[in-house]
């Protein structure tokens, strides 16, 4: 069966999909999610954005701006930089991009806390597309703000693994399956 096909059987039964796209800066990560919340979906879906430029970054600005009009035609935008949970209903798909600005704005809380909140969300009856990127495989950071940014990133990466059914590694805009 294709992706489309397991998609509508699960439709059919009323099963909801929960994907994640991981993969490194510039990986092709957010165009592969957007390709498959795209083929998931039977209404138009919904583009969440997790960014908070409160910090007045003009060249992160324009990564956004970029992101916003790659998708203007496509998808349904929203800005949720904390909880999810508000804007996630029964019944839609959803793309967040990202996890890792969602993560990085909700610092202040604990593990746990940013866990079970994505397990709420995904108990909704809604098809959810998330992207994550990896920092993983660089050095351990010398502060303590960036070691428990990068310490958190890897276990909720660990805990979308186990709430997704698809999980995809991008690099260089190809997805390879890993689960």
């Amino acid at each position: 069966f294709s992706t489309n096909h397991v998609y509508w059987y699960k439709k059919l039964f009323g099963i909801v999909m929960n994907i994640l796209y991981i993969g490194g800066q510039k990986s092709g990560k957010s165009a592969l999610a957007s390709k498959k919340a795209l083929e998931i979906s039977s209404d138009k879906p919904f583009y969440v954005a997790t960014y908070d430029n409160s910090y007045n970054d003009e060249s992160m600005q324009e990564r956004i701006d970029k992101h916003i009009d790659d998708r203007r035609e496509d998808f349904i935008s929203i800005e949720e930089t904390k909880d999810l949970s508000k804007v996630i209903k029964n019944n839609n798909t959803y793309l967040i991009d990202c996890i890792s600005m969602w993560l990085f704005n909700n610092l202040d809380l604990d593990e746990n806390t940013l866990k079970k909140q994505l397990q709420d969300i995904c108990k909704q009856n809604a098809n959810i597309v998330f992207v994550l990127n990896d920092v993983s495989c660089g050095v351990i950071p010398f502060d303590s703000q960036s070691r428990r940014f990068v310490d958190f990133s890897g276990l909720i990466g660990q805990e979308l693994v186990k709430l997704c059914e698809e999980v995809y590694e991008a690099r260089y805009g190809l997805e390879i399956k890993l689960k």
